[in-house]
């Protein structure tokens, strides 16, 4: 069970530890192993991309990518929604945020799921239609923020939000699916479980979401999670890594980057740096599977157990910002009766 000082800490953990995550793994994404290797050696310090980078040339290294941009988007959506969750304030956000990731030239970081709703939101599509193809990992990948705010019970109350905020752009099944299970780890994380119990959560959670949306095909999250990480345990950690990128796989289907996140968090044992590490040398969405990761490690361990050092080298993100959109999260998820007393174990 964690006190309020433990909750703010270890939400803390999940977006920082993400953000670590995101950035680790933001010159290397869509790379294969074999190119990352070949360009950066083993990755586990921040570095920058090649200027021939397809979507990350530029950035400097240590630079936060969307997924970090649009979780902390969401969050204060959140925040600002109160108790019902403002749909079309999210989504003008989303468009305000495009607008803006235009203007900075880096339209081609958005992910599929999300580039085509906010373009079919921008014909005209009503908001409610524009995710129901939505299958990618774009809603998992900003998710925290709702694992911060609600509590793990009831179970159903936290899914129910999750799928809430998919609604305009990952509106199906599978990706309901995927993103309740990162919100139940975060939260089981955040009231004080460790990575083992908060994994369990999870995968009843994508039990749950999957039940939501409109229904697409693909191999069930929750089966695949706890497949994914029974298929690594106990494996020396480059046996883990070639059985994460050849069996489960690292592409933006929700179906392979999610349970690929859980797969990473298991052979790091709840270890978020050195999720990100493995995330970034995985070839593919390593950002997204990074940031996934190691935000489900930080939420477990807290922002006290990251790296100082590592964090002071992030870039694009201000961490009081952070802090106080944190502040108002776990404030609303202790007004809602979730004050960590909810089972930590």
């Amino acid at each position: 069970m964690a006190d309020a000082a433990g909750m703010m800490d270890r939400a803390m953990g999940a977006l920082i530890g993400g953000a670590l995550g995101d950035a680790l793994g933001m010159p290397t994404q869509l790379l294969s192993p074999t190119r990352i290797a070949e360009l950066y050696g083993h990755v586990e310090d921040f570095v920058a991309p090649t200027a021939d980078h397809p979507v990350s040339k530029g950035l400097p290294a240590g630079t936060i990518t969307d997924d970090t941009e649009q979780a902390l988007l969401l969050g204060r959506i959140l925040v600002s929604s109160g108790e019902r969750f403002d749909h079309a304030r999210w989504v003008n956000a989303l468009l305000d945020w495009e607008r803006d990731v235009k203007a900075r030239g880096s339209y081609d970081l958005l992910g599929p799921s999300t580039k085509r709703a906010i373009d079919a939101i921008n014909e005209g599509v009503p908001a409610e239609e524009a995710g129901r193809s939505g299958d990618t990992n774009g809603a998992a990948m900003r998710i925290a923020p709702v694992g911060i705010m609600m509590p793990l019970e009831p179970l159903d109350a936290l899914v129910a939000k999750v799928a809430e905020t998919c609604r305009a752009t990952h509106n199906t099944s599978i990706a309901i699916a995927s993103a309740a299970a990162v919100a139940a780890a975060v939260s089981s994380g955040v009231a004080g479980s460790d990575w083992r119990a908060a994994s369990e959560r999870a995968v009843a959670a994508a039990r749950l979401g999957a039940t939501l949306g409109h229904w697409v095909t693909g191999g069930d999250i929750a089966a695949r999670i706890a497949w994914a990480q029974d298929l690594v345990r106990g494996k020396l950690e480059q046996d883990a890594i070639k059985l994460i990128v050849d069996l489960i796989g690292t592409g933006v289907a929700s179906q392979e980057s999610v349970p690929a996140a859980f797969a990473v968090l298991e052979v790091a044992e709840g270890d978020a740096w050195r999720s990100a590490v493995i995330s970034a040398n995985l070839g593919g969405d390593t950002d997204t599977i990074g940031a996934i990761a190691a935000g489900m490690a930080g939420a477990c361990a807290g922002l006290s157990r990251l790296p100082r050092e590592r964090i002071a080298e992030l870039k694009g993100i201000d961490v009081a910002e952070v802090r106080a959109l944190v502040n108002d999260l776990v404030a609303a998820r202790v007004e809602s009766g979730g004050s960590g007393k909810e089972a930590a174990a």
